[in-house]
């Protein structure tokens, strides 16, 4: 029995194994989502000063620590010539399963370390996230990289995105559970349950990199022997000029040079806002403008089709994408959450079913967007590999880059979205009393019939007005990109074209 799981195992499609790496960190990183902010601030009592300043400094380095992980990653592919050293492609992919064999099981654990006080809130707060983003982010590095190291055709790269939707889609059910074990006054069956969630994840990460490593390190050992067959019929080539290594500064003149990748980070900054805003802001929008006329199990449901909903819907905009292309659903996405917004604004809140349906497919249809926008970065790193005509495509290095501009979003919208309510309502998720008894002790004449209504209506301008912000801002930048069509098609043969006329030619026998 144990033999015949193996040997299946081991007939399982590349795609397939690379696409369930996606299960093992989206069962973990759902939850903390959801659960990280609402725990330090209700659970563990954080003050107001440490939760700024540990996200502040999380700020800081979330966004260094990707471009600074891909540099290390990736600096030995952007000089092969110059050191003498030829990487093949199954060499700089089992370099990165290395990495995520060795990465995973460690976000595995730091992720555990919410879920137990062991510090004061605030050190413990600013440690957690620290290294939490920093195993995640060398997780997130790879596993992206991969993508584009894998497969260069856009068909063959939509087929491994697939897999991954639909593993994050399986992923996500880990919400629905983690809904019924949830309990700010009783932790101890949720702390359970994290653990269950994390032995999982550390064992799916060492089965799926071990099962990657040895498909490519059997396809490596075969190509090294038809070199050494093949070697004496070689055409001798004149040795090539030595090439000068490429500094992080010339690295980074060359992306300043490079349009397309400057307008998508511009886009893409907002994206990542606006995904995180939506995370962090959702159970406060089912509180406050749902919580009084939806039972608990709606609530429930909501919740749980918000995070899964995404990847089931991202299946079908793949398949979209091989007939209309990905800028065509992505721009088409912009227009919808664009439409959506306006049409909920004109309605007003007092429209229950309308704005159930809203509040979860706002989520739904920005999370799809993220989703594609990995094969945008692919594209890029197609882009940079001909433009800059490199002797490897550095693909962790531009995954890096490209969150070192869009990675502030993801502190930014808890900051700017409790600032905003707070301005318009004056409503502080920090305050320890609850809002309904804060409201009691006002004077009833006053409190009773202006607070309440006023947070409700503060909610919902929060809800309609940052989408429509994030669309408009979105459709300017996403017009100004060029990568697509023809261009496209363009970069992807002249991608395969460097990549075969640097073959080693075979003398006519």
């Amino acid at each position: 029995m144990g033999l015949r799981l193996l040997g299946y195992l081991f007939n399982l499609p590349t795609a397939v194994i690379y696409g369930s790496l996606s299960l093992f960190v989206s069962i973990l990183h759902n939850v903390f989502l959801l659960y990280y902010v609402d725990t330090f601030v209700s659970v563990y009592k954080i003050d107001k000063l440490s939760f700024w300043i540990g996200e502040t400094v999380f700020l800081i380095w979330n966004s260094l620590n990707d471009p600074l992980f891909g540099w290390l990653s990736d600096r030995v592919f952007l000089s092969t010539q110059q050191s003498g050293v030829k990487i093949s492609s199954p060499d700089v992919i089992l370099k990165r399963l290395k990495a995520l064999s060795r990465n995973g099981p460690l976000f595995a654990f730091s992720f555990l370390a919410f879920w137990v006080s062991w510090a004061h809130p605030g050190l413990q707060f600013l440690l957690c996230l620290c290294l939490y983003d920093s195993f995640l982010t060398m997780v997130d590095l790879n596993h992206n990289a991969l993508l584009a190291d894998l497969a260069v055709s856009a068909k063959d790269r939509t087929s491994l995105n697939f897999y991954c939707s639909l593993f994050s889609a399986i992923g996500s059910l880990s919400v629905f559970m983690s809904y019924a074990v949830w309990n700010k006054e009783d932790f101890f069956s949720f702390r359970i349950f994290c653990v269950v969630l994390a032995l999982c994840s550390v064992a799916g990460f060492t089965l799926a990199t071990w099962l990657l490593r040895q498909r490519f390190e059997t396809e490596e050992k075969v190509k090294w022997d038809q070199e050494s067959t093949l070697k004496e019929l070689y055409i001798e080539q004149p040795s090539a000029p030595l090439e000068k290594r490429i500094t992080l500064g010339e690295y980074l003149k060359q992306l300043s040079r490079h349009r397309n990748f400057l307008w998508f980070v511009c886009m893409n900054l907002v994206q990542v806002f606006h995904c995180h805003f939506n995370s962090n802001f959702f159970p406060l929008f089912l509180e406050h403008l749902l919580a009084d006329r939806i039972s608990l199990s709606t609530g429930s449901f909501l919740l749980g089709v918000s995070y899964i909903a995404p990847h089931l819907n991202n299946l079908y905009f793949l398949s979209l994408c091989q007939r209309c292309g990905v800028y065509a659903v992505v721009r088409g996405l912009f227009f919808l959450k664009l439409a959506l917004s306006t049409l909920m604004l004109l309605a007003g809140p007092d429209q229950v079913h309308l704005l159930c349906i809203f509040i979860a497919s706002n989520r739904v249809f920005t999370e799809g967007t993220c989703k594609l926008l990995t094969l945008v970065v692919t594209d890029l790193v197609d882009e940079d590999f001909v433009l800059n005509r490199r002797k490897q495509a550095a693909s962790a290095l531009l995954f890096g880059m490209v969150a070192l501009v869009t990675k502030p979003g993801q502190t930014f919208a808890p900051l700017i979205g409790t600032w905003l309510l707070c301005a318009y309502t004056g409503y502080d998720i920090f305050q320890r009393a609850p809002l309904s008894n804060m409201v009691s002790a006002q004077p009833k004449l006053e409190s009773d019939t202006a607070w309440e209504p006023t947070l409700r209506q503060g909610c919902f301008y929060l809800l309609v007005f940052v989408p429509i912000t994030c669309a408009l801002l979105q459709l300017l930048s996403w017009s100004q990109f060029s990568l697509h069509g023809r261009h496209l098609q363009m970069v992807k043969s002249q991608r395969q074209s460097l990549t075969q006329s640097r073959s080693p030619e075979i003398k006519m026998i």
